[in-house]
């Protein structure tokens, strides 16, 4: 005769019979909060949110914290206000060379996040894009 096995009892139904239980007690009343709602969340979690939190106010530059390819997204928005900064038409060159590199270089890495839909910038249509606001300016 072989022994049975006591029916197997899931972890979830005994924590909310812990739950009842403390509830019946009393356990949960007069809790701080209660009867408010809940804060609205402002990132993807609680740590997420803290980070982003310290690291604005510290006045850094939060861009640090995206995925590759976001990165180098908002890199290519930014160009323009960031080669606007630049004194000659050889440092526009070099950065703008600098960033093709770059997206080059993740194009042929494997990396994690969204995908990389970030074009080569034109770096003659960059270079005259530069002069012009300078001439504008």
């Amino acid at each position: 005769m072989t022994a049975r096995k006591p029916p197997k009892v899931s972890f979830r139904w005994w924590v909310d019979r812990k739950i009842d239980e403390a509830r019946a007690r009393g356990e949960f009343d007069d809790l701080p909060g209660t009867g408010k709602p809940l804060p609205k969340p402002t990132g993807n979690d609680a740590a997420t949110d803290w980070v982003l939190r310290e690291v604005r106010r510290g006045g850094h530059d939060t861009t640090a914290l995206l995925p590759p390819s976001l990165a180098l997204k908002r890199e290519v928005q930014d160009l323009p206000q960031r080669l606007a900064g630049e004194r000659t038409e050889r440092q526009v060159r070099d950065v703008v060379e600098d960033l093709n590199t770059r997206i080059r270089q993740a194009y042929l890495n494997h990396h994690t996040g969204p995908p990389l839909t970030v074009a080569l910038v034109d770096v003659e249509e960059a270079v005259a894009d530069w002069r012009r606001s300078r001439a504008a300016s």
